[in-house]
């Protein structure tokens, strides 16, 4: 019982103290060398955002998890005995690990998505030039995506001016530069 009440305490003053160091000291600025992440990103290796089953926040959810559950059955008689007890604490503390990495993993998914891969997906998107793009030069054009209009500098495909006003398609994007063509 002693272990179990061990576990939960270190688990909820990691907590505790996380939460307070991250609010007091901001909590976000330091970065892992490897994946180039937040220190919350734990051991993964991926280069994406994202939460690793590593993650000190995982840990310790298993580690209070794994405490909190070991009192819990060890106040029963069926499961008092630590042979029986440590076995379902551990499978219940996976479990709550298990679902916390999940719902993390589901928002970092989507909070930190790459803007790249979107800019991959307008090719062949019609846009209109919202500044005339010179031969050879750089105009600008808007475009809708998602019912929001974003603008960009653009270059024509064949170097050929496009007056303002005129609908043109997008082939493809090289870093923040759009190339198009004539709609």
């Amino acid at each position: 019982m002693t272990i179990y009440l061990f576990c939960l305490v270190v688990g909820l003053v990691f907590t505790v103290v996380s939460v307070l160091a991250g609010h007091f000291f901001g909590g976000h600025g330091d970065h892992v060398g490897g994946s180039g992440g937040h220190a919350e990103a734990g051991a993964d290796s991926s280069d994406m955002p994202g939460i690793s089953i590593f993650s000190p926040t995982i840990i310790a959810a298993f580690i209070t998890a794994f405490g909190a559950f070991g009192l819990i059955f060890s106040e029963f008689e069926p499961t008092k005995k630590v042979i029986i007890s440590a076995p379902l604490s551990v499978i219940c503390a996976l479990g709550v690990a298990g679902v916390l990495f999940l719902f993390l993993r589901s928002v970092f998914t989507h909070t930190q998505s790459s803007s790249e891969s979107h800019i991959a997906r307008l090719a062949g998107t019609t846009a209109s030039v919202v500044s005339p793009i010179p031969a050879d030069g750089v105009g600008e054009i808007a475009y809708v995506v998602s019912d929001t209009r974003y603008t960009a500098p653009a270059r024509t495909e064949n170097g050929a001016p496009i007056g303002n006003g005129k609908l043109v398609k997008i082939t493809r994007v090289v870093g923040t530069q759009f190339y198009v063509t004539s709609a």
